[in-house]
């Protein structure tokens, strides 16, 4: 499909509104005025939070900070900003193949950073950057249906006159949401959940040594 753009994404919304489409951006109308405003509250990034999209995962080795604007007491030694296209955490390792999979109790999530014993951090993470999430050659056809759907779940009840309700709206964006999750689902590799603490408390609490692999799993 052809990459979709701002006024693309918002006649989406207008025709699932039963609303007459924009010719531009600039049009003088009550419904791209609410539009804005939708977009401008972050109706992207609300988008990006719903599921771990292939094209807006990215993988980084962060470093732990050298700032003195946080001090921790007791527990993890090592402080982390987020990357600042951080959207949603999907997995972290300490190894960069990523084999070597984080619980919560090798990392914390609080007050806007991460905590951890170890140095350095391997993460994978929706990103809201531009050669990621909010790169629209990157988006999926799914994925921009998700947007349009959700722009018009936010204009509708504020539109004077449309002729599809507010209960049909929502559950056309819980439709193409279900659909475009499942579909983006197909593309991924197969994946083991890291394990729990009374799997590892059983080894002595070493690492699970099949590495990812299906046919060296152990107990």
């Amino acid at each position: 499909m052809a990459a979709p753009s701002q006024l693309s994404l918002y006649n989406g919304a207008l025709s699932i509104c039963g609303e007459r489409r924009l010719a531009a951006l600039s049009d003088d109308r009550e419904a791209r005025y609410l539009l804005d405003d939708a977009w401008g509250r972050g109706a992207v990034k609300y988008c990006l939070e719903r599921a771990f999209w292939n094209f807006a995962v990215r993988s980084v080795k962060a470093t732990a900070t050298t700032s003195t604007a946080v001090t921790v007491s007791f527990g993890s030694s090592e402080v982390y900003d987020k990357p600042s296209d951080w959207v949603r955490t999907i997995t972290m390792a300490s190894n960069e193949a990523f084999s070597n999979l984080l619980t919560d109790v090798s990392y914390k999530d609080e007050g806007g950073y991460w905590f951890s014993t170890i140095n350095p951090l391997y993460v994978r993470y929706i990103s809201n950057g531009s050669g990621f999430g909010n790169d629209f050659n990157l988006w999926t056809e799914g994925f921009a249906r998700v947007v349009e759907s959700y722009l018009a779940v936010q204009i509708a009840p504020h539109l004077k006159k449309s002729a599809v309700d507010q209960a049909k709206i929502e559950k056309t964006h819980a439709d193409f949401l279900r659909v475009a999750k499942s579909t983006d689902a197909m593309n991924e590799g197969v994946s083991f959940p890291p394990e729990g603490s009374w799997t590892r408390a059983r080894r002595g609490g070493r690492n699970r040594g099949d590495r990812g692999n299906p046919n060296q799993l152990t107990g």
